[in-house]
């Protein structure tokens, strides 16, 4: 892998990703929309355009090719395809983000089989809205049938760093320090989570390995939001007001109804080794607490 394309790639774990390789001395291009600052100067080159915006990914790409193309902010069936038909000749293997939502809630470690993008039914039409889970399925599904290059599909857990712009695990330990109510349905219900950067380190690894098809990537270990409080509590002093409802407002976004977290036998036979969660996430919980003090 020495050429690569990364689509999303200039916040958070894509960001983290492109940090990676160009350490790693790969020539990366970036194609963004433009509204985000750029922090790699020449490290990489930049193209800009939209991807809902065929002729303008046409236009910018040109006669490019890639050995690897990462993708990051792929969420409907549409613009897979548009993916499928634009990256047909110009690349070996497609990287895909995907996700744990694919999966349904309950039951033991989810593995890739519970979930079969290649035979699952593709609608037609596509519709025109589309919750996230429903997003990615069809996105691996179109891709894993229809692309004549290689396909990975990438099936990250709940992605936590102290970067995470969506900020879910702040939010966690700014009610607790504040005092605020937290909405939580099932204290108890287990998941899986991995740290940004270990998502991107994984990513890297991905794009040089020969694994292919659908592929579970989370840090060895799950816990509870019972158990995250707790390592709240002892890094802020402060004990967690929790309710089972609550305004939506105070609601956790990690608040799921039953044990929900992935088995990861198959990356692990391939050759790549996760951290365990216990070894960060006490660690990140602190991080966070001084950042917000």
């Amino acid at each position: 892998m020495t050429k690569v394309l990364i689509i999303g790639g200039t916040r958070f774990f894509g960001k983290k990703l492109v940090e990676q390789l160009i350490r790693d001395g790969v020539d990366v291009t970036i194609i963004t929309r433009g509204q985000t600052p750029d922090t790699f100067g020449n490290s990489v080159k930049w193209l800009q355009a939209d991807r809902t915006d065929q002729a303008a990914m046409q236009r910018v790409l040109g006669s490019s090719t890639y050995d690897v193309v990462y993708d990051n902010i792929c969420y409907t069936p549409q613009e897979a395809e548009a993916a499928v038909e634009l990256f047909t000749g110009r690349t070996r293997k497609y990287i895909v983000t995907s996700s744990l939502s694919i999966y349904p809630f309950g039951g033991s470690a989810k593995i890739e089989s519970d979930y079969d993008p290649y035979g699952y039914t593709l609608p037609e039409p596509y519709p025109a809205k589309i919750d996230y889970a429903e997003g990615k399925r069809l996105v691996e599904a179109v891709f894993c049938q229809k692309a004549p290059f290689k396909v990975a599909a990438v099936r990250f857990p709940v992605v936590l760093g102290l970067d995470d712009y969506t900020r879910r695990l702040h939010f966690h330990v700014e009610h607790v320090a504040q005092g605020l109510p937290l909405g939580i349905p099932n204290l108890d219900a287990e998941m899986s989570f991995i740290r940004s950067d270990e998502a991107a380190e994984f990513l890297a690894w991905l794009g040089r390995s020969n694994l292919v098809g659908p592929v579970n990537a989370t840090s060895n270990g799950v816990t509870s939001l019972g158990e995250i409080l707790l390592l709240i509590t002892e890094a802020t002093g402060q004990q967690a007001d929790i309710l089972t409802e609550t305004d939506a407002a105070d609601m956790s976004p990690f608040g799921i109804p039953e044990t929900w977290f992935m088995n990861t036998a198959k990356a692990e036979a391939a050759g790549f080794r996760f951290q365990r969660l216990d070894d960060w996430l006490p660690e990140l919980i602190q991080e966070i607490v001084a950042a917000i003090h």
